[in-house]
């Protein structure tokens, strides 16, 4: 039954390989891609926050927003950087 179904063979291998290779570029991808929106949605509430509550922020908490702000903008870029780069390989 093995054989019939090709197991030994190194064409179907490969072709199982390629098919577990594509699910595991398409899996990343996914979860590079959630983590991006994560981040941004962050990035984006930092920023409201301060628009919004702005002159009640003390200079430490502006601070700490534009730095977390910052942060989660580099970090969406990574992950967009990762898919792209997953993806001309």
């Amino acid at each position: 039954m093995r054989l019939a179904l090709g197991y030994n063979s190194p064409v179907s291998k490969d072709i199982f390989d390629k098919a577990a290779d594509t699910v595991k570029h398409v899996v990343d991808d996914a979860r590079d891609a959630t983590h991006e929106a994560q981040h941004r949605s962050v990035a984006d509430v930092e920023k409201s926050k301060r628009e919004t509550f702005g002159d009640e922020l003390t200079p430490s908490e502006k601070a700490g927003s534009v730095l977390n702000e910052a942060k989660n903008r580099t970090q969406a870029e990574i992950d967009a950087a990762k898919r792209h780069l997953r993806d001309k390989t």
